[in-house]
């Protein structure tokens, strides 16, 4: 994940709408398909899925100011935990208080941190919306279901992910090398295209 992208003059994101996409993913995630790999080349489904739980709350913390260990760990500092009975409403109750959380002014506000990362809360819940949103398209892709994107949180992530003047400040980003799509490709194709990911991409048969 990026810290030093995003406009912090820019109004703030409403989180609610690609966080209610990625809830409708969840009941079309069948049990056999766990195992299935994902665009994101590190994480087969379980592990996606366990990420998501990870984030939704690091985030949500994040934006309340509680500061301590879900939001001073690394992300790939330990594997994402197992899924568990009932991931599904967790999930769920997690996206909603994420969401919820940065909907407060005052979340928007100082200083922050997540993944072990202490970085301006602008910053941190713009980061946030661009990872639920990548990761629902990543979930959506390995297990056969649509997303869509609304437009302003579309505009956020192409914000958080544009290419700096100078490739080599991309190292470290999270992001891969920026793949090429056509100059009318859809907007969700072009800001998956930005964090390195095909958008063409396809589970291997």
């Amino acid at each position: 994940m990026t810290t030093d992208t995003p406009r912090e003059t820019t109004p703030a994101p409403d989180l609610a709408p690609v966080a209610h996409q990625v809830a409708l993913l969840l009941d079309g995630v069948e049990d056999n398909q766990y195992d299935l790999p994902t665009p994101c080349e590190e994480y087969a489904v379980r592990e996606l899925l366990g990420h998501l739980l990870g984030l939704t709350v690091a985030f949500r913390d994040a934006a309340r100011k509680d500061l301590g260990p879900t939001t001073d760990t690394a992300p790939d500092s330990a594997p994402p935990p197992p899924l568990t009975a009932g991931w599904r409403g967790r999930l769920r109750t997690r996206l909603d208080e994420l969401a919820a959380a940065w909907r407060e002014p005052s979340a928007w506000e100082g200083d922050t941190q997540a993944g072990g990362v202490t970085f301006p809360a602008a910053i941190a819940g713009r980061v946030a919306l661009n990872e639920l949103l990548l990761h629902g398209w990543d979930l959506a892709r390995a297990t056969g279901q649509d997303f869509t994107a609304d437009a302003a949180s579309l505009a956020v992530s192409a914000e958080i992910m544009a290419p700096p003047a100078d490739p080599a400040e991309r190292d470290g980003s999270g992001f891969g090398r920026v793949v090429e799509v056509p100059d009318d490709a859809p907007a969700l194709d072009r800001a998956v295209a930005l964090s390195g990911r095909d958008p063409s991409w396809t589970p291997p048969k």
